[in-house]
């Protein structure tokens, strides 16, 4: 079965495109003439031999085209509906695939109906397309399919797949506007001190005094600024590219990650969402079936910094040889101290499930919170800064002014 993308007009006249599966151009049109619909253009995007001359590496790159967590909780979500309601699998997705706007998504909707079609599973096809379904999302379709609760899995990772778009933007949303602060603040900084001051401080210099040192400083600062601009450019984008390939290595990695950890609030904040992270997945997967020790080593990449990872690996080690989680993560200062008693009393209650999802729930407001107080102290610490460097270059314009009028006297 190939699989057909068209451009048509529909019965009422309006222009229309879509996906289509058909043995041929000639058997995609009629069949799309028996829906009313007239096609003015139909190219193929697939067939079942280039799938099988492709690696799975180029099979799940979607060229030019990002599929958002948004996109993907909503097809998830609609997709457990369909099922719950008893459509089969095929026929929902064949369902979701017009209703698709994302062009990306489309195309690995469609390709995936194939597979199903083929007699492979829902988690096989998912698998092919690890750029747009994580590990974490294919091991529960695979919990799912096994205990016959696919609807279920599905339904639990759309909500999974919202909170964390959610968390997300409420970051970014905190981050934008002292951010946004600063860059401007360092822009309107750099274009004084480059465009604005060199014509007040020559009037100065051509009177040949003795000027402060703070005028001096000025001059300087602006002669470096018209003369080197460029290294405002080059100087944060070195660092960036540096710190880029460091943490490429394995040492520079952790060794960064460390420092992170360190780093008053940042750290705290780092902690307490990676502590989210992994509480949320870990209770998702052991919740739909998944195996301790599989359930570990999927939640554990999923905090986003390697020295917790290494401590959830280590800790893994010793619930592999019979050990309890809970006593693993205690002490260590990776993780709050918080969460893991939270887990221990789910271990012993027999309801760690439940547990670690109150712990995510209890992470998540941590973080939102702590995000607070960082953006809080941001946006003061930059009109300071941004004061100071403000207020010296007036101190240094005034002073020369001030000893000229004592001068006259």
């Amino acid at each position: 079965m190939t699989v057909f993308e068209y451009s048509a007009f529909n019965e009422s006249g309006k222009k229309t495109s879509g996906i289509i599966d058909a043995e041929s151009v000639f058997s995609a049109r009629s069949r799309l003439r028996q829906k009313q619909i007239f096609p003015v253009s139909i190219k193929e995007i697939g067939t079942e031999a280039s799938r099988q001359k492709k690696s799975d590496k180029a099979k799940a790159f979607i060229p030019f085209f990002r599929i958002s967590p948004s996109e993907i909780a909503v097809t998830t979500r609609q997709l457990a509906t369909l099922l719950s309601a008893g459509f089969p699998l095929v026929t929902a997705l064949a369902s979701l695939i017009p209703q698709t706007d994302s062009k990306a998504l489309k195309r690995v909707l469609s390709k995936v109906k194939a597979y199903i079609e083929e007699g492979k599973s829902l988690s096989f096809a998912f698998a092919q397309y690890p750029s747009v379904f994580s590990k974490v999302y294919v091991n529960m379709i695979t919990a799912g399919e096994s205990s016959g609760t696919l609807d279920l899995v599905l339904e639990r990772l759309a909500d999974i797949t919202e909170k964390q778009e959610d968390t997300r933007k409420k970051i970014r949303a905190s981050l934008a506007y002292p951010l946004l602060m600063g860059i401007t603040g360092s822009a309107v900084l750099v274009f004084l001190i480059t465009y604005i001051v060199p014509g007040i401080v020559d009037i100065f210099t051509e009177m040949n005094q003795a000027l402060p040192t703070p005028t001096i400083l000025l001059i300087s600062l602006s002669r470096f600024f018209q003369s080197f601009w460029w290294i405002a450019i080059v100087m944060p984008a070195a660092i960036f590219f540096t710190i880029h390939l460091v943490r490429k290595t394995e040492t520079g990695l952790y060794t960064t990650d460390r420092w992170i950890l360190g780093i008053p609030l940042a750290g705290d904040f780092i902690k307490k969402g990676g502590a989210s992270r992994f509480a949320r997945i870990l209770g998702a997967l052991l919740g739909n079936g998944v195996p301790m020790l599989t359930a570990l080593e999927i939640a554990r990449n999923t905090t986003g910094n390697s020295v917790i990872q290494k401590k959830i690996a280590l800790a893994a080690e010793i619930v592999k040889e019979g050990g309890e989680l809970g006593d693993t993560l205690e002490g260590s200062s990776e993780f709050p101290a918080l969460a893991v008693q939270m887990i221990k009393i789910g271990e012993k209650s027999g309801e760690l499930e439940k547990m670690l999802e109150k712990t995510a729930e209890l992470f998540e407001k941590e973080t939102q919170s702590t995000l607070t107080a960082i953006t809080s102290l941001l946006e003061p610490a930059i009109i300071l800064i941004m004061g100071a460097v403000v207020g010296f270059i007036v101190l240094s314009i005034c002073l020369p002014i001030f000893e000229m009028n004592q001068l006259a006297r």
